[in-house]
């Protein structure tokens, strides 16, 4: 998985030619009058947290908020 930032031009969102003709993307926009931008060490450290989660170690959210609420009650 990569992290690259894109442009909307004409309508169309342009980016960089390291992805591929018919890969698969997932867009976050920022609201209009919020700008979006990461710093290098930021697109650093979302890029480990992403190389994490393809080796499988994380915690999905369900278990996340079951551990949650777990800790509530006790």
């Amino acid at each position: 998985m990569k992290l690259v930032t894109a442009q909307v031009v004409d309508g169309r969102i342009e980016v960089p030619p390291e992805i591929g003709e018919g890969s698969r993307v997932a867009i976050l926009a920022a609201d209009d009058d919020e700008p979006f931008a990461l710093s290098p060490a930021e697109e650093q450290e979302l890029s480990e947290a992403l190389a994490e989660i393809e080796a499988g170690r994380y915690v999905d959210g369900w278990t996340l908020l079951e551990e949650l609420k777990a800790k509530s009650r006790a």
